[in-house]
């Protein structure tokens, strides 16, 4: 089985070829192929690439399937005797790929 470590929106993701995993947004249209080419790592069976930090002409690419936002996130401030309490929420933006290839 192979798989790719990619960084993208700065967090990484592990991704095998077929998978579909929601990254930070990504300014594309749906149905749109993008490439990403911040490879961190290839495992192709027996066979590890690492970089340092990244491989050089290795890339992802993917298939924008959606747009979305997250659950929301509440934030809470709170002082206890001070007459102070901060509510406010969060919903953050995602874009849901589906990976089609995977080269180093």
């Amino acid at each position: 089985m192979s798989y790719a470590v990619i960084k993208t929106g700065g967090k990484q993701y592990r991704v095998a070829e077929g998978d579909i995993v929601e990254v930070e947004k990504i300014v594309a249209n749906e149905g749109d192929s993008v490439e990403l080419g911040e490879v961190l790592m290839v495992v192709d069976g027996d066979n590890v690439i690492v970089g340092a930090p990244f491989i050089d002409g290795a890339k992802v690419t993917a298939k924008v399937c959606a747009h979305g936002r997250g659950k929301k996130i509440k934030i809470i401030k709170f002082r206890r005797r001070k007459h102070y309490r901060r509510q406010a929420g969060h919903r953050q933006h995602f874009t849901q790929l589906e990976v089609t290839g995977i080269s180093a």
